[in-house]
């Protein structure tokens, strides 16, 4: 197995158990919400994504987003957030993500 691969499957299963001790999700839950947040980080690398997340509110946001690197002034987010450049608003948001849902 190369580098890569594994280094990419330690990320999923490390974000996937991450899900179940703060969230309380199930392990295969926990694994889906995992696989979808890893898809979703690598395809805002290259074009601009549409998916869907729940608020903290408990509705349900739509959002248009890429990865822009950032400029100056940047500080390392936290590993629980997804920061991502919304391509409406034309502004950085962050969404937690446990509360993906799905990409359209």
């Amino acid at each position: 197995m190369s580098s890569e691969k594994r280094n990419k499957l330690s990320e999923i299963f490390k974000l996937a158990w991450q899900f179940v001790k703060r969230n309380g999700y199930k392990l295969s839950e926990a694994l889906k919400c995992a696989w979808l947040n890893i898809k979703l980080k690598a395809e805002m690398k290259k074009r601009i994504v549409k998916f869907y997340f729940q608020k903290i509110d408990g509705s349900l946001r739509e959002a248009y987003g890429t990865t822009i690197p950032a400029t100056t002034g940047t500080r390392k987010p936290a590993d629980t957030v997804q920061t991502y450049f919304d391509t409406e608003k034309q502004e950085y948001r962050c969404f937690k993500k446990a509360n993906l849902i799905r990409i359209a």
